[in-house]
């Protein structure tokens, strides 16, 4: 039962990883291309991670359980979770500022004309 939940855990980390590369290859803009590989980053590697976990917790001696906790696998979960958002926000602020065009089906702005350099776009019109 543990190597189906190990190979389950692989299959879905390998998943998330595989659509992330296919996002930064198909995306329109760098503001989407940015979101693509932070999903593959939080839920690709963590499933990855949580299959090596359980791995080693239960197959390390061998097929003897020693019952060994690896707590550096649940710190660098917790360090990809908190970073990999939060540095893909870094970025696209970073562009943002930098004048970085737009996808023309962008209709939301919020930022608009608070940055001089910023690439202003077209305002989407709602067809009503």
């Amino acid at each position: 039962m543990t190597e189906i939940v190990i190979s389950f855990l692989i299959l879905f980390g390998v998943f998330f990883i595989l659509v992330g590369s296919i996002g930064v290859a198909r995306l329109p803009d760098v503001y989407t291309r940015l979101h693509a590989p932070t999903k593959a980053a939080t839920l690709g590697i963590i499933g990855l991670l949580l299959a090596s976990l359980m791995y080693f917790l239960v197959f390390e001696n061998h097929g003897e359980s020693t019952g060994v906790f690896a707590g550096k696998h649940i710190l660098t979960i917790i360090f990809i979770f908190v970073t990999a958002p939060v540095g893909a926000h870094m970025l696209t602020r970073a562009a943002y500022i930098a004048g970085e065009k737009k996808f023309e089906g962008t209709c939301l702005d919020e930022l608009e004309g608070r940055y001089p350099k910023a690439a202003q776009g077209e305002a989407c019109q709602s067809e009503d």
